[in-house]
C-alpha cells in the first residue's frame, strides 16, 4: 500500500476531523459547553467519520486503533505505516487550522495559542501524577480497542459501530479529560503538542512520547486479547 490512496486520504480527513472537533471545542466553546460538551464533540467527531469513511479505509483516525486491529487480526502489517503517516498529518493539519483561527481573535492575541495538549504531572489539567495519568490512557485505551473489536466483529449487528464507538469515546473522554485531557490517541496528542511548540512552547512536545506509547500499550493488548479470547474461529 503506498502513501497515496483512497484509504490515506480518508484517514488524513478523517484524523483532521476528529483532532479539529474535538480540540477546537475544548479550545473555542469550552468555558460555554465544559467538560461534558467536549467528550460530547469527540464523540460525535469519530461518530460522523465512521459513517463517511468507515467504509473506505475502516475509520481508525488513530494509530492505537490501527495498532490494535493489527494486534486482533483486523489490519495487514503492510497499512500500518502509511495509514499512521495519514494519521499524524491529519493531526498537524487540524491544530494549524485552530492557530489560524484564533489568530482572527484579538483577545487570544494576546496570550499564547491553545490547542488542548495533552499532559502529564505538572501539565496534567487536575495536576495527576506520571503512574495516574499512565494508567487512564493504557486503561481507557485498552477499553476503547474493546469496544471497537466488539462492535465491528461479523457477529455483531451490522450498522451500529460508529454509534458504540462514538459514545464510548464519548465516555472515556468525560472520566480522561480533567487527567490528561484524554489522549488515547496518538496523532491527537502530536497536532497539538507540534503546532504549539511553533507557537513558541516546546512543553507539550516534551511529553509528547508519553501520548505515543501509553496508548499504543492499551491498544495492543486490547487487540491481542480479543483475538485470543472473543474472536470466532469460523
Amino acid at each position: 500500500m503506498n502513501f497515496f490512496s483512497k484509504k490515506t486520504a480518508a484517514e488524513l480527513i478523517g484524523t483532521f476531523w476528529l483532532v479539529f472537533g474535538g480540540c477546537s471545542a475544548a479550545v473555542f466553546a469550552g468555558s460555554q459547553i465544559g467538560y461534558a460538551g467536549i467528550a460530547l464533540a469527540f464523540g460525535l467527531t469519530v461518530f460522523t467519520g465512521a459513517y463517511a469513511f468507515g467504509h473506505i479505509s475502516g475509520g481508525h483516525f488513530n494509530p492505537a486503533v490501527s495498532l490494535g486491529l493489527w494486534a486482533a487480526g483486523r489490519f495487514e502489517k503492510k497499512e500500518l505505516l502509511p495509514y499512521f503517516a495519514a494519521q499524524i498529518v491529519g493531526g498537524v493539519l487540524a491544530c494549524f487550522a485552530m492557530w489560524a483561527i484564533q489568530a482572527g481573535q484579538s483577545t487570544l492575541l494576546e496570550h499564547a495559542p491553545s490547542f488542548a495538549a495533552n499532559g502529564f504531572g505538572e501539565f496534567s489539567p487536575s495536576g495527576y501524577n506520571f503512574a495516574a495519568c499512565a494508567l487512564v490512557e493504557v486503561l481507557l485505551t485498552f477499553v476503547f480497542l474493546i469496544v471497537i473489536c466488539g462492535a465491528t466483529d461479523k457477529r455483531a449487528p451490522n450498522g451500529f459501530a460508529p454509534a458504540a464507538i462514538g459514545l464510548c469515546l464519548t465516555l472515556i473522554h468525560l472520566i480522561g479529560i480533567p487527567i490528561t485531557n484524554l489522549s488515547v490517541n496518538p496523532a491527537r496528542s502530536f497536532g497539538p503538542a507540534f503546532v504549539q511548540m511553533f507557537a513558541g512552547s516546546a512543553s507539550a512536545m516534551q511529553q509528547v512520547w508519553f501520548f505515543f506509547l501509553m496508548p499504543c500499550i492499551g491498544a495492543w493488548v486490547a487487540g491481542f486479547l480479543y483475538k485470543k479470547i472473543f474472536e470466532s474461529e469460523k
